[in-house]
């Protein structure tokens, strides 16, 4: 049995005639017919009964035939995979990132990259730099987006931005009525900290050691959007990424630059020793599009 044979006669069954089935098949009317004739010797039944010249399935036949049916339905799956494969890559991306992108740069770039690519599904998990560098290290997934503290040895990665920081200020904090933040202006505030292996929290508090200014830290979490909360409520002063901030202006949160600058910087990983599929070069397409919009002030 093979797979020639299975197709003459599925080709004769959905034709209803040996000559249409030639056709379908693109070969003679005797071949057709003999690869009926070596299908039935492999399977040990009669396949067709010949009545007046016609093939008429046998109950047999009728029955084989459906289970050749699925499986012909599974072949219509992978030629519908492999097209989608050949088109847009694997058809599917999956993106982990690192929180203070999670909720703005990278929703943005999936609103872009669904433009061009409607069919494709995107699997967008937030979780810590360092997680996003162990799943994409581990394959779990295609692309990653993480701060500079991840380690980066044995990951394909580029840069993705650096981002200037800004103080995320309470609406009634004496610090709102600055124009500028600098470290002196924390001496005896109340501090929103990032994680202590933040390479920007390292930076300031470098900058705020160096002027001799000591923050009262009251909380630390390693996610922008939450200092951003926390600093809403009234918690502490916080230095966030300006990629966290998208919303809470509106809702009376005062951001104000702080000097000397400090920066958040992130990557691009990728999968180790994995060729880029098309996906996702076009979702990073869709990143440095969003970025670069942003960055415009666009």
């Amino acid at each position: 049995m093979n797979f020639r044979q299975i197709e003459a006669f599925r080709a004769v069954i959905i034709s209803g005639t040996v000559s249409r089935a030639a056709e379908l098949m693109g070969v003679t009317q005797p071949n057709v017919s003999r690869h009926v004739g070596e299908l039935e010797d492999a399977v040990g039944f009669a396949l067709f009964d010949r009545v007046k010249g016609r093939l008429v399935p046998t109950p047999e036949g009728q029955a084989f035939y459906r289970d050749v049916d699925v499986s012909f339905k599974g072949l219509d799956l992978l030629r519908s995979s492999a097209a989608r494969i050949r088109d847009f890559g694997s058809g599917q991306i999956r993106v982990a990132s690192l929180a203070a992108a999670g909720s703005t740069v990278v929703p943005r770039a999936v609103k872009r990259f669904r433009e061009t690519y409607p069919s494709a599904i995107v699997t967008l998990s937030i979780m810590s730099s360092a997680a996003v560098r162990n799943h994409i290290v581990d394959g779990d997934f295609d692309l990653g987006l993480a701060a500079d503290e991840v380690d980066l040895s044995g990951v394909e990665h580029q840069v993705f931005g650096s981002f200037a920081a800004l103080c995320a200020i309470p609406p009634t904090h004496h610090l709102a009525g600055r124009d500028v933040i600098r470290p002196q202006d924390f001496h005896d505030v109340d501090y929103v900290a990032l994680a202590p292996e933040d390479r920007a929290r390292l930076q300031f508090d470098r900058y705020c050691a160096e002027a001799g200014s000591k923050p009262n830290l009251v909380i630390e979490t390693p996610f922008a959007t939450t200092a951003c909360a926390l600093a809403l409520e009234g918690v502490g002063v916080a230095i966030v990424n300006s990629l966290a901030v998208d919303g809470f202006a509106q809702r009376g949160l005062v951001f104000r630059p702080f000097e000397p600058a400090v920066y958040f910087k992130s990557y691009l990983l990728f999968r180790p020793d994995v060729q880029k599929a098309s996906l996702v070069r076009a979702f990073v397409a869709a990143l440095m599009d969003v970025r670069n919009s942003r960055q415009s002030g666009l």
